[in-house]
């Protein structure tokens, strides 16, 4: 990668939160030139690195050298890849070594990864020393365009997914559509399905540019910056809006309370199933009960099918492997799901294309009628 990217390649999306804005970055090369970036923007002099054993051979020393080039003194920390690592166990780990790495407030912590290394570090930079400064450099599509902006991090708990958490906001995102290149065809497709629910949530003109352009996205260059830009004003536009969700920012959930109650019942196991993955049957799912619920015509759940299957994803639970439990439990992870207010169950549902909504107090006994329906 080189050094320096030409500023018109480069797109930046602002987030206007008051003293706590922040920049994202979107561009080939912005791992090469994160030094100058952050030395340009924060006064800190050290860093603490948190990536994984699957990011940091690719990519750990080309940030740690221009992180040095400009300046600013690394230590790193490598956990084991995967959803498992979003634990109290290595929670714990990655603030011992943040503070033993002498990290004060005015620095930074890094997060190199997907959303994982995201969230964890996000979570350990919002505690540590009651927060410090935290940086994104997501590696993953999924990272880019969804958990790496607006400030939401956490760990799992045995109770349900994203339960332990604060909101921290990072100060800059540098999100290096390079490091796309290398990601597996599935990981790409995953992190697709929160491109698609952009969309899905009220851009219907963003979805239907996705029917005719995904497979530019997919190839890369100027459609990936385009598509990824979006999501990111998108999500920017409502994380302004409904900083710590307690009205619409919940519509980013589309698809996550059906998805995250998959993921829970296959105990994280990513050979299984992985997030975008869950998501993208989700949103088939909210589609599909909110024609059930009479609210929107069938018909927008078949063309939502129709994309994520042409582009390779998952629409149905039967698609994923192994057996699944019964729908009494997936009914208990989503009572289990944050979305839950005051016990009563709140979904994102939708009128169409586009006109996504949030729908609070849904019936639980349509929901398991509607899970028993579509249990394979």
């Amino acid at each position: 990668m080189n050094a320096i990217t030409p500023a018109s390649v480069v797109r930046k999306v602002h987030v206007p939160l008051g003293d706590r804005a922040y920049d994202i970055m979107i561009g080939p090369g912005l791992i090469a030139s994160a030094g100058g970036e952050i030395a340009s923007r924060l006064k800190g002099r050290k860093a603490a690195i948190i990536t994984d054993e699957h990011v940091a051979p690719l990519y750990l020393d080309a940030l740690k050298a221009s992180l040095d080039a400009a300046g600013i003194a690394s230590a790193d920390v490598v956990l084991p890849a995967g959803e498992k690592t979003k634990s109290f166990e290595h929670l714990v780990n990655v603030c011992d070594k943040i503070l033993e790495a002498r990290v004060e407030r005015n620095d930074y912590v890094i997060a190199l990864g997907g959303g994982v290394i995201g969230d964890l570090s996000g979570f350990a930079a919002g505690i540590v020393r009651r927060g410090v400064r935290f940086v994104q450099v997501p590696t993953s599509l999924l990272a880019q365009v969804d958990s790496s902006v607006g400030g939401k991090t956490g760990i799992n708990s045995r109770h349900g997914k994203n339960l332990i958490g604060v909101f921290h906001q990072p100060d800059l995102v540098l999100a290096d559509t390079d490091v796309l290149n290398s990601l597996s065809k599935r990981e790409f497709r995953a992190g697709y399905a929160e491109v698609a629910k952009y969309g899905l949530i009220d851009k219907p003109d963003f979805f239907a540019w996705l029917e005719k352009n995904w497979q530019a996205v997919f190839a890369g260059g100027s459609a990936r910056i385009e598509a990824i830009a979006v999501s990111c004003q998108a999500k920017a536009d409502v994380v302004v809006a409904d900083e710590r969700e307690n009205g619409q920012r919940a519509l980013l959930n589309l698809g996550h309370t059906f998805g995250h109650a998959l993921e829970a019942a296959t105990a994280y196991d990513s050979s299984r199933l992985v997030h975008g993955e869950g998501v993208s049957i989700g949103m088939v799912l909210a589609h599909e009960f909110s024609a059930r619920m009479n609210l929107a015509s069938p018909d927008d759940a078949r063309r939502v099918e129709a994309h994520l299957k042409a582009v390779g994803l998952p629409t149905r639970m039967a698609e994923i492997p192994g057996a699944l439990p019964p729908a009494e439990v997936l009914m208990d992870a989503i009572a289990q799901d944050k979305k839950v207010k005051g016990g009563k169950l709140t979904f994102i549902l939708t009128r169409g294309i586009g006109q996504s909504f949030v729908a609070d107090d849904v019936p639980a006994s349509e929901v398991i009628s509607f899970l028993k329906e579509k249990h394979p």
